[in-house]
C-alpha cells in the first residue's frame, strides 16, 4: 500500500499553497500553473511569469502533454537548452539532462536538422535517455522520427512542420515515447545574450538561501559576440616578461571554440566543454578543481565513444582560468589543439608558454562564466 501511495504521489501534481499572483522586488508575477512537482516528487512547486511581459518560456504552448504535467527540472532543462541554442543563427540543438547539457550541436555544411539532433544526442547517448531537447528552428518530420526512436521527456522548438505532431502523437508506433511532451516556445531571439543588451534586466536571476534570504543578480551574459572577439592569449610576469600565444587556431577551430563557449555558459562550474565539427564530444561539469573537470570530460569521451570518434584536433572551452599549466597539459595529451579560457591566474604567463610548447592555440576570453545553478 505504501509503495502504491508513493507511486501515485510521484505521478500526480504535488500541489502546494501557491498564490495566483505574487510580487517579488516590486515586480508582479502571475501563476502559469502548478507543477507536477519541484526538483523532487515530495516538493510542491508552481511556476510564474511576469505580468504584462511576453516571455518565450513563460508563454510557451503545450502542444502535447504527457500523462502528467511539467516538473521544475523539466522547466529548468527547457530554459538552459534554449539558452544554448539562442546564440546560433544556424540550426542548433541542445540535449539537457538534470540541468546540464549532455550534448549540443550546430549544423555544418551538408548536414540536415536530423544530423544536428543525432550529433547532440549521441554526444552522450546514455545520458540523453529521458532528456529535454531544444531547437532554435522548426522541427521537420525526419528529425521527429529520430527523436521518437529513444526515450525523451520534452521537446521544445519555435515551430513544427506539417505532419510532425502526428508523429509525436503516434503512441502505437512509438510506445516508448507515447507520453512525450511537445512544447512550442516563443521568439527566442528576444532572450538576452550579450553584456549590455537592453532587455537584460528582464532576466534578473534569483537565488534563495537556506533561511529564505534572497540574492538577486544580473543574468549571466557574455561579451563575446562573434569570432572577432576571440583574442590570442597574452600575459606578463616578473619571471617571464611579456608572453603571447604562439599558435593560431584554424577557422574551423575558431568556430568550434565560439560554439563551445556559448554551451559552457550553461554548464555547472567548474566546467569544460570539448567540441569538434560543431558537436560537443564531452562535457566536464560540477568539479571542484579545474584539471578535474578536464580529466572528467576526457574520461567520459573514452568511456562512451568506443573508438568511433577521435578527440584529436578538438577544441576546449573552460569557464574559468587555469591556475596551473596542468589542465592544458592534460587536454593536449588527449589531442586537443585549441583552448579558450578567461585570463586572471597569477600563472597566466606560465600557462601560455606551456601551451606554446605543446602546440596548443590558447585564447583568452574577456570574462569568467561560472554557473552555480
Amino acid at each position: 500500500m505504501a509503495q502504491e501511495l508513493n507511486r501515485n504521489t510521484y505521478l500526480s501534481k504535488n500541489v502546494g499553497d501557491f498564490p495566483a499572483e505574487t510580487v517579488i522586488c516590486g515586480k508582479k508575477y502571475v501563476k502559469v500553473e502548478d507543477l507536477r512537482y519541484g526538483t523532487n516528487p515530495h516538493q510542491p512547486a508552481a511556476y510564474y511569469k511576469p505580468v504584462d511581459q511576453l516571455c518565450p518560456i513563460g508563454d510557451m504552448k503545450i502542444l502535447k502533454n504527457g500523462k502528467s504535467g511539467l516538473s521544475q527540472t523539466n522547466l529548468e532543462d527547457i530554459s538552459y537548452a534554449l539558452n544554448i541554442v539562442k546564440f546560433s543563427k544556424a540550426a542548433a540543438c541542445a540535449v539537457m539532462k538534470h540541468v546540464n547539457p549532455s550534448g549540443a550541436a550546430v549544423i555544418r555544411p551538408g548536414e540536415t536538422l536530423k544530423d544536428v539532433y543525432l550529433k547532440a544526442r549521441d554526444a552522450d547517448a546514455r545520458a540523453a535517455f529521458g532528456s529535454s531537447i531544444a531547437f532554435n528552428v522548426e522541427v521537420d518530420q525526419d528529425t521527429a522520427e529520430a527523436i521518437m526512436a529513444t526515450f525523451v521527456e520534452c521537446v521544445v522548438a519555435p515551430s513544427y512542420a506539417p505532419g510532425v505532431l502526428e508523429i509525436f502523437n503516434d503512441g502505437e508506433k512509438f510506445k516508448l515515447n507515447k507520453h512525450i511532451r511537445i512544447i512550442q516556445c516563443g521568439d527566442i531571439s528576444s532572450l538576452p545574450k550579450f553584456v549590455g543588451d537592453a532587455n537584460a534586466a528582464d532576466a534578473t536571476t534569483m537565488k534563495v538561501l537556506a533561511d529564505g534570504s534572497v540574492v538577486l543578480a544580473a543574468p549571466l551574459l557574455t561579451n563575446i559576440r562573434g569570432l572577432e572577439d576571440l583574442k590570442p592569449a597574452a600575459a606578463e610576469s616578473v619571471k617571464t616578461g611579456k608572453v603571447a600565444a604562439g599558435v593560431a587556431a584554424t577557422a574551423e577551430q575558431l568556430n568550434d571554440m565560439l560554439f563551445g563557449w556559448y554551451v559552457n555558459i550553461n554548464v555547472r562550474s567548474n566546467g569544460v566543454v570539448i567540441v569538434k565539427n560543431g558537436q560537443t564530444l564531452c562535457v566536464g561539469t560540477g568539479e571542484q578543481d579545474r584539471v578535474g573537470a578536464v580529466e572528467q570530460a576526457i574520461e567520459k569521451f573514452k568511456q562512451k565513444y568506443d573508438g568511433k570518434e577521435t578527440i584529436e584536433g578538438a577544441v576546449m572551452s573552460s569557464d574559468g582560468f587555469f591556475p596551473f599549466p596542468d589542465g592544458v597539459e592534460v587536454a593536449a595529451a588527449a589531442g586537443i589543439k585549441a583552448i579558450i579560457a578567461p585570463a586572471g591566474s597569477l600563472k597566466d604567463a606560465d600557462v601560455i608558454l606551456r601551451a606554446n610548447e605543446l602546440g596548443v592555440a590558447l585564447y583568452h576570453a574577456p570574462e569568467r562564466i561560472f554557473s552555480h545553478h
